[in-house]
This record gives C-alpha cells, structure tokens and sequence, in this order.
C-alpha cells in the first residue's frame, strides 16, 4: 500500500515536473519581470542580455552545461578546434568557448536577438574575430559545407503538445512541440562533425527522457550518458543530463 502512494506521488511530481504550461509561466516570467536587467554578472564575468532572449540568471542550465563541458570559472578547461552552439541564447557557452582557446565558434540561434546578443557578448569578451554569430532553425541557415569538432545545444527540453504554436520566440528556448527539434537535430548532428569529433546535448527532467531515447533509435542513433547533476528548482528536483549522440550499437 505504502509502496503503491510512493509510486503515485512519484509519478504526480514527474508529471508537474515535465508541465509545458509551467515551462511557459517560467518563460513569461523571465521575459517580462520588472527587475530584469540589461547587463549580468556570471562566472566572474559580465554579460550583456537583450529582451526577449533567455536570462541564464533565472535557470541554472546554463551553469549546469558550463560546468558539464569543463568550464567552471574565468578559467576553464583548454579545448581546441572548432565548436558550433545550437541555441546560444547571450552566447555564454560559445564566447566561453572561444576563452577557453577553441579557434572557431559558430554561436546559432533561431531567435533574432539572441544572434545579436551573442555577437555583443563576443565582442564585449574582445572573441569577436573567433565568435560567429548566424541566425539558424538548428543546421538550416549554416554553411552545408562546415564541419565542427564539437557540437553542443543545451536544449528546450521541455515537451510541448504536437502542434503547438509560440507566443513569443523566446519560449522557444523552453518548450520543443511534438520533440520536433529535437528529432532533426538528433537525425543531422552526427553528419555535421569532423571526424572524430563529438555531438552533445543537454538534457533534463524537465523533459521526457524515454521519448528522447526512442527519437534517438528511430534515427539510427544511441545516447550515451557522459555526465549527471541534480539540482533543486523551485519545489522540484531536476536532474541534468550530459548525453552523447553516437550511431546505434
């Protein structure tokens, strides 16, 4: 019996959890908050944040993947090579990158002032000669041509009805409906890396980890589990995830 209520009160959180309509709150709340500011500070570093682009001081996915790739604090894990950010948003984790000694980054974004944040944000950071910063639905609006050593979109993670449609671009930071996104990037990623080069998503909770698993397989693909962290978020735990897209077996 006991065991049956604790089953039952798992699967209510996991469902509040994974709410999209929660998601949605959350992203009108960061987007029209009175004290939003215009300039942050994170990492030791200040950043410049536009409206309507996502506010990595009010989530800490942002310094949850920074700390996933190694990127901990002003200094960071040396990487080299190229890098492509789906989904750069202020363009933290691709000027970091760029710190951090990655010779080309492309910071893409489907959302027009996200582009024009990351750019600010690679300037202010004097990353500008190695930051490009190109309005992108996932691979659509890269050169076809590019291949890059390192492949990394903290996703929107959250799974939204099939169908639906976006109030305002920036939940599309927080909500993917139908896992459409998240289907073709699981589908194109692999063919944009150079060889030996790596395809990470950040995942969490938040989302529907089995549904994720299931788009992986039915694309040819696995996902692997580099690394994990549980972090408290409001009344919730969620936990964050690492994954790696490789081919199947």
């Amino acid at each position: 019996m006991r065991q049956n209520q604790l089953l039952d009160e798992s699967a209510q959180q996991d469902s509040q959890v994974r709410d999209y309509e929660r998601s949605l709150a959350r992203s009108a709340m960061s987007r029209t908050r009175a004290d939003r500011p215009d300039q942050f500070d994170m990492r030791g570093r200040t950043w410049d944040l536009l409206d309507e682009v996502f506010a990595p001081i009010y989530s800490p996915s942002t310094g949850i993947a920074l700390d996933f790739l190694g990127w901990t604090g002003t200094v960071s894990a040396p990487r080299t090579g190229s890098m492509l950010e789906i989904g750069c948003g202020t363009g933290m984790i691709a000027v970091t990158g760029a710190l951090a000694g990655c010779e080309r980054v492309v910071a893409s974004d489907i959302n027009p002032r996200a582009v024009a944040n990351a750019a600010l944000n690679a300037a202010r950071h004097q990353v500008g000669d190695r930051v490009e910063a190109v309005h992108s639905d996932l691979f659509d609006g890269l050169d076809p041509a590019e291949r890059f050593d390192l492949i990394f979109w903290s996703s929107n993670y959250v799974l939204a009805p099939e169908g639906h449609r976006y109030g305002s671009v920036h939940d599309a930071a927080y909500v993917d409906p139908g896992y459409a996104a998240h289907r073709r990037f699981l589908a194109e990623a692999e063919d944009r890396l150079a060889p030996g080069g790596s395809a990470l998503l950040h995942f969490s909770s938040r989302g529907d980890l089995r549904a994720l698993h299931a788009l992986a397989a039915g694309t040819g693909r696995e996902l692997r589990t580099l690394r994990s962290a549980v972090v408290q978020e409001g009344e919730y735990p969620v936990e964050h995830l690492l994954l790696e897209i490789v081919p199947a077996g």
